[in-house]
């Protein structure tokens, strides 16, 4: 990938489709022979759906334990460490298996976390209701946290790749643009239905229906994702990038860490609204309506997600993460000083036009800025922050709101988006001072 350095010079671009700060990402060789010129013929039309169903377990999972944990046993303050027991293990081993796929390839290593995952998920399934004590539990959870494949951001790094290798210099940055724009849309989606699926499950069949149908659909879906066509597009990406791969060190300066801490923020704030959401339904009776009020905020930021792929290039990246990071602030407060539900549906609505654009932003620059070869690493490492934020915010802010009320908790996707704001005030300070270098 190209250099940093290079990325800002090319910010003075104006003809780059999809924002001056990703026309330096695709300055690679122009491709050679009769090559695809869209990104949907290069990776295959299957690949979409494959991919789509094959995150849905990730999303799951969290809500999924906590769930599980708390019908089996009676524990909501248990369910919140297990949740974050998972959270734990995605943060550890996630970065682990991103350096693993950008060493060996995706098809391998997503395999073995297929089958690791699904074993693991299982075994969490009958530990829950077994006479086993909560410390094996909580290992078990973390287990499922490792072995998680990840599939949101391998896609991002796979699609990354055959856009670099496969598709034709001219319409490489208007379709990487685009494509985080879809990543983003669809990570929303799953964000926001995972947590519904697991309720329908829990409900209609058993507490472990849910976690047992993750366990299927990882098997099953996230193997599909392993073996499918696009990844052997990914590996040559790859091969070309490992005789100059980037030591690890890069991904820890702080133009890096300063995205991994904005996307942390939006993990964040995605499990303490979510959590605080129900509280606040809970109080005013109308719990099972939570899900239905947390999709008006998902499908806001989906629709706002996919719609940033026409923003005008003047419109800088950083800037973008500024003010919609505000639209985001804005609509917590509103949601901090909620009594009623049409207060709380103009809060999510408003805050769901911060979310989709905002992770888009912020993917985008992970893609500019990954040192060489280290994609997969970049990308899971953000990804793991996303799960961190979801599984820590929601195990606080459920014994938070247990032991305090809604009105308390509802204060924690606030200080969230303040996370994700100031991230995006120390990005543009960062991107002001490399650029007078």
């Amino acid at each position: 990938m190209a250099g940093y350095d290079s990325q800002l010079e090319a910010e003075a671009s104006t003809d780059a489709a999809a924002g001056p700060e990703l026309a330096a990402e695709l300055q690679a060789l122009e491709p050679t022979g009769t090559r695809p010129t869209r990104l949907i013929h290069a990776a295959g039309l299957s690949y979409f759906p494959v991919a789509f169903v094959a995150r849905m377990p990730f999303a799951m999972m969290v809500v999924g334990v906590l769930t599980l944990v708390v019908a089996a046993r009676g524990s909501i303050a248990l369910g919140g460490i297990t949740s974050a027991a998972v959270g734990l293990g995605t943060a550890l081993l996630g970065p682990v298996l991103g350096m693993a796929v950008d060493r060996f390839g995706q098809r391998r290593v997503v395999l073995v976390a297929a089958i690791g995952n699904s074993l693991a998920l299982l075994a969490f399934a009958w530990a829950a209701f077994a006479p086993v004590p909560d410390l094996a539990l909580l290992g078990v959870a973390f287990l499922v946290g490792a072995t998680a494949p990840q599939v949101s951001p391998l896609s991002r790094s796979r699609l990354v790749g055959i856009i670099q290798t496969a598709l034709p210099r001219g319409v490489r940055a208007k379709t990487l643009n685009g494509t985080m724009a879809y990543e983003s849309a669809t990570d929303e989606i799953v964000f926001v239905f995972g947590p519904v699926i697991v309720g329908l499950l829990a409900t209609t069949m058993n507490p472990a229906a849910p976690i047992i149908g993750a366990a299927v659909l990882t098997l099953i879906f996230v193997t599909a994702f392993a073996f499918h066509k696009s990844s052997r597009v990914a590996s040559d990406a790859q091969t070309t990038d490992a005789a100059a791969r980037a030591p690890f060190r890069e991904l820890l300066k702080p133009r890096m860490l300063v995205l991994v801490l904005g996307v942390l923020g939006m993990g964040l704030f995605f499990g303490a609204m979510l959590t605080a959401l129900t509280a606040f339904m809970d109080e005013v009776a109308r719990p099972e309506e939570a899900g239905v009020l947390y999709g008006v905020m998902g499908i806001g930021s989906a629709i706002l997600a996919l719609s940033a792929a026409a923003f005008s290039p003047r419109f800088s990246m950083r800037a973008r993460w500024l003010v919609f990071s505000l639209a985001l602030v804005a609509g917590a407060v509103i949601a901090a000083s909620a009594t009623t539900i049409p207060v709380m549906i103009l809060a999510l609505a408003l805050g769901g036009i911060g979310v989709g654009p905002t992770l888009v932003t912020i993917y985008g620059l992970v893609a500019a800025r990954t040192p060489a070869g280290r994609s997969a690493t970049a990308m899971t490492i953000a990804g793991s922050a996303i799960i961190v934020g979801q599984a820590s915010s929601s195990a606080f802010v459920g014994i938070l709101a247990e032991d305090a009320g809604a009105q308390l908790a509802l204060l924690v996707p606030l200080a969230a988006a303040l996370v994700v704001l100031l991230a995006g005030a120390a990005n543009w300070v960062i991107s002001s001072r490399d650029a007078t270098r």
